[in-house]
């Protein structure tokens, strides 16, 4: 089973209320790992898990996090870490290179642009609001904030102008989930005629719920006009521009103040690994009232902690061991799973495909919500598999993403044969199984990877 079956509150009754008066045995703490911690697991990388987004997962992440654990190293500036500190400046510059991203957010640049590994994209957000606010207060101290995002971002924009103490206003989108410049131009006028300054715009490149990308290229120069700094979230689908072939989705980056992607998603990099860049460290290390030093950066003043783990050890190993081309396989392996997986749902006459966007596909049954809910209500109850619900359109939809790095073609078909298997038994379906595996497991669509 992919999911557990204990029940809220379930550990409290297993452990002693205080810690043990003397050391225990490893052998009796790991019979109790298995005893008591494992019935509550969520298994995030089984091949059956497809909620959420992926938490990435290998061999050299793993490897990189128990080396960086067993250091010990911490670094709060350059001389309590020099490795620490120089091992990320320069990858983040691989992976600004490896995702395309434009020269003057580079590290290593003329200019003031560079970027550091933050906890979460969530922080990385927090950080770019901060810094859109900071940099419209010191133009004008006295002004009323406001701040943009689409009403399809993640719950952490929302989260993160609470915070920021910033009115986050939600704008509606497109059919097909994307934010658009002439929504923006008109909420932006809307709210300088009452007398607000707007001073962010959170723009997501593969949202939530149906990984949409908002269109950057009319976001963009209208946040130019106006002065209003610009943060890119692509925190699970940056890692697919690796891949020439999607870069034409962050068309119009050059705009962006800000940009973020999680290695920790979809690129084998171990949680936490949130790459952030600015396009002017000045405006972020203003918001400490810290004055930018002649030699090496101080990325202490790019983050919100003061010291920060060697985080970039584990990246360092995963892009030598996999290399780009390792990269790029896993990724295009993973969105060919998706596409299999579409393709099974598209040959039955009783569903419908919503959206499929990178490794989520999203579909629901044809006709009321109540039967996509009978069948998502009947999949949770046999936690063979782990899907989520969404709300698209108002209509109820199945979200199923293509998560764990050992998920196959196999596994693809398992998960298939139990949504079938469940649909067959709601009452509208008894006995109108119209759908036949066989019949569409063909040489041609067959998934292979080279």
């Amino acid at each position: 089973q992919v999911l557990s079956s204990v029940e809220p509150g379930y550990m409290k009754c297993l452990l002693p209320e205080k810690a043990p008066s003397s050391g225990e045995s490893w052998q009796s703490v790991l019979q109790d790992l298995h005893k008591i911690v494992a019935p509550g697991l969520t298994h995030w990388h089984s091949p059956n898990f497809h909620a959420y987004y992926p938490t990435a997962n290998s061999f050299p992440g793993i490897v990189g996090e128990l080396l960086l654990s067993g250091l010990g190293v911490i670094s709060t500036d350059w001389l309590s870490s020099p490795a620490c500190v120089e091992l990320e400046l320069k990858m983040m510059d691989w992976l600004a290179t490896i995702i395309n991203l434009p020269k003057v957010f580079f590290n290593s640049s003329d200019g003031p642009g560079g970027g550091i590994i933050q906890n979460a994209a969530s922080e990385s957000t927090l950080l770019g609001l901060l810094a859109g606010k900071n940099r419209a207060i010191s133009q004008n101290p006295q002004c009323k904030l406001v701040a943009y995002t689409s009403e399809q971002s993640n719950s952490s924009v929302e989260k993160a102008g609470i915070l920021a103490s910033v009115p986050m206003r939600l704008l509606p989108t497109d059919e097909e989930g994307r934010l658009r410049g002439d929504t923006l131009l008109r909420a932006i006028l809307e709210d300088r005629e009452q007398g607000l300054t707007p001073c962010c715009v959170v723009a997501t490149l593969g949202t939530t719920g149906t990984c949409a990308f908002d269109r950057l290229e009319e976001i963009g120069p209208i946040c130019a006009q106006f002065g209003v700094w610009l943060h890119v979230d692509a925190a699970y689908a940056g890692s697919a521009f690796a891949c020439p072939e999607y870069r034409h989705l962050m068309k119009g980056v050059e705009f962006a103040d800000s940009f973020n992607f999680n290695p920790h998603k979809w690129m084998l990099v171990n949680s936490d690994c949130s790459a952030m860049w600015f396009k002017n460290t000045k405006h972020i290390e203003a918001i400490f009232s810290h004055k930018t030093s002649e030699t090496i950066p101080e990325v202490q003043f790019w983050q919100i902690p003061s010291a920060r783990r060697f985080r970039s050890l584990k990246l360092w190993f995963v892009l030598r061991i996999y290399g780009v081309s390792g990269i790029q396989n896993h990724i295009r392996y993973q969105i060919s799973l998706a596409k299999f997986f579409e393709e099974l749902v598209k040959n039955d006459s009783r569903f419908e495909v919503c959206t499929a966007n990178m490794g989520l596909i999203c579909f629901r049954l044809k006709g009321g919500d109540s039967l996509t809910q009978m069948l998502l209500n009947k999949v949770a109850e046999r936690k063979n598999i782990f899907i989520m619900p969404y709300y698209y359109h108002n209509k109820l939809v199945i979200r199923f993403v293509i998560c764990s790095r050992f998920t196959e073609e196999k596994d693809i078909l398992f998960a298939w044969n139990e949504i079938k298997n469940q649909t067959n038994l709601i009452p509208k379906f008894y006995g109108k199984d119209q759908y036949n595996i066989a019949d569409t497991i063909t040489k041609e669509n067959h998934i292979t990877i080279s």
